[in-house]
């Protein structure tokens, strides 16, 4: 059996997520991806930005399983083994190498499906990992100054709270409090396709 999972979202903006990348990122260095999920958009970045490492992670086994089985299909050089890494724990171990190297921090689509202490362990994981100009990318549906963007963003943030009370479509404003209180500054915010937003932040 395969365990490659596939999600149709992450190859409806894969392309969107890559061209703010091409402009936000250094060409060379470490990237480490928190929620991973499938681990589809690990290998398409990686093919495109081949003077990046890139280290996956997830906290749940059947991600990790699915993140390998891809870099075997794929087979990019520059893509590291998945770490079961929890957003929210206190200790992030990385590798040595991408310690080492590390320039960004990419998280796609976790915010508003994980309880908020993980986002506050991201930001925080973030800020203390990243050096000085380091890059945090934020990707997914926010509020705007307690608003949704779209009635679309409050349909999907109504059913996500009948699921699980703790998740939730978040109040980027929010997000950007709490990422100062790490050592980080929203450097821009860009609209992105379906009533997302790229969240751009820098460590100061």
């Amino acid at each position: 059996m395969d365990p490659r999972l596939s999600s149709p979202a992450a190859r409806r903006n894969r392309d969107p997520i890559l061209a703010v990348l091409r402009r936000v990122l250094p060409a060379e260095g470490a990237v480490l991806e928190v929620a991973s999920g499938s681990g589809e958009h690990a290998v398409w970045l990686a093919a495109h930005l081949p003077g990046l490492v890139f280290q996956p992670s997830d906290p749940e086994p059947a991600s990790r399983a699915s993140i390998s089985a891809w870099i075997a299909h794929e087979a990019p050089p520059n893509v590291r083994a998945p770490l079961a890494l929890d957003a929210s724990d206190e200790d992030w171990a990385l590798p040595a190498e991408i310690a080492a190297r590390l320039v960004a921090v990419l998280c796609i689509n976790m915010g508003h499906v994980a309880p908020w202490q993980a986002t506050l362990g991201l930001l925080r994981g973030a800020g203390r990992l990243l050096r000085s100009g380091g890059v945090l990318y934020l990707y997914g549906p926010y509020k705007r100054e307690g608003r949704h963007t779209a009635p679309s963003n409050a349909a999907f943030d109504a059913s996500l709270r009948a699921r699980d009370p703790e998740s939730g479509v978040r109040d980027l404003e929010d997000v950007v409090a709490a990422a100062g209180r790490a050592g980080l500054t929203l450097a821009s915010v860009e609209e992105m396709p379906a009533n997302n937003l790229s969240a751009i932040f820098r460590k100061t």
